[in-house]
């Protein structure tokens, strides 16, 4: 099956502790993946050297930050980020307004540089938000949040694939990144709201985030074919 649409679909996430390790996953892979993530933790041991490595290497960078702070620190950060090369940014939709625009007008300056605002964790449930003083559910919750960051200038969200049926039709234009994805038979982990590869594209998903069912296989280029496979037969569809 040719996996050309579905290669750049699938981001795997580089969720360790040091380049090295991350790097002999990509290895791994043998070029079937075009979009890795690099999350806090391999971001706080490597820097941006992992993001430049592997932008040197051909592939794409999700730089998955989750900013979150006073609006002129996430401004500066976003700029930072936009020279480091990655191509998508995550900060937080709870940030508010003020901190969306600014992020919103840094990367405005970087024409490669997309944000995408996280809406709620795909670990929170409806009791983790209850505990935050947040009564809503976590799909109305979602959309709220989304409005924000539309509204703000941000074009990109980040939510569980649970809340894909009501954002896609609300923003036909934005580009939806979805964690959370478990093919059928993994576990779920510490994730709440999941969902499989095909259900999430089939239901809008332009990006689908997969760490831990690739990286823990014991065959890790195996299973992302799997997947990639998966994804295709739903865009097809």
């Amino acid at each position: 099956m040719n996996h050309s649409k579905s290669k750049n679909a699938l981001i795997v996430a580089l969720d360790y502790p040091d380049a090295h390790t991350a790097l002999a996953t990509v290895d791994s892979l043998d070029n079937l993946c075009q979009w890795f993530k690099v999350g806090l933790e391999l971001y706080i041991a490597a820097g941006n050297s992992i993001v430049e490595t592997l932008k040197r290497r051909g592939f794409s960078v999700f730089l998955d930050l989750k900013l979150h702070d006073i609006p002129n620190t996430v401004a500066g950060a976003v700029r930072s980020a936009a020279v480091s090369g990655a191509d998508l940014l995550t900060v937080h939709a709870s940030g508010g307004p003020a901190m969306l625009t600014a992020a919103a007008e840094a990367a405005a300056h970087s024409s490669d540089l997309k944000l995408l605002a996280v809406t709620v964790l795909t670990s929170m449930d409806q009791t983790q938000l209850a505990a935050t003083g947040i009564s809503a559910s976590p799909a109305d919750h979602v959309l709220r949040l989304a409005e924000v960051a539309y509204n703000s200038g941000i074009r990109g969200f980040v939510s569980s694939a649970e809340e894909l049926t009501a954002i896609r039709p609300k923003y036909p234009d934005a580009t939806l990144v979805i964690p959370g994805i478990r093919p059928a038979g993994s576990s779920i982990g510490d994730q709440k709201r999941i969902a499989t590869p095909a259900a999430a594209i089939a239901s809008g998903a332009n990006y689908l985030v997969v760490g831990r069912p690739i990286t823990q296989s014991e065959n890790p280029a195996k299973a992302a074919h799997a997947i990639l496979t998966e994804i295709s037969s739903a865009l097809q569809k």
